[in-house]
């Protein structure tokens, strides 16, 4: 069963909008990359001095060899949206609640 991962960072999700405007190929490129290490959905969310990734992955392990590979493209573009420190990552598994609504439940 496939994996959600959260990457969360204190930045400034205005920026990254714009850089992401100014350069989509650069955006396209990396997800296109994920994508080759099994990404199956992704979508960057943004709050006041915070910015959140939200992907589904097949494992844990498929994310940390992408990440790890894309490290020297990622990293600049997210010191240049303000990201000083380590992003937080999680891995959350589906839990079988029996009230699932949406996404095809």
């Amino acid at each position: 069963m496939s994996v959600i991962m959260t990457l969360r960072a204190a930045g400034d999700a205005d920026e990254l909008e714009r850089r992401a405007a100014q350069n989509p190929e650069a955006m396209r490129s990396i997800a296109d990359r994920a994508k080759e290490h099994g990404l199956i959905a992704h979508r960057f969310y943004g709050s006041e001095g915070k910015i959140m990734v939200v992907d589904e992955w097949p494992d844990a392990e498929s994310f940390q060899r992408f990440f790890e590979q894309m490290r020297p493209e990622i990293e600049p573009m997210m010191a240049a949206v303000g990201v000083t420190g380590e992003p937080e990552v999680t891995f959350w598994r589906k839990l079988d609640t029996h009230d699932e609504v949406g996404w095809e439940a």
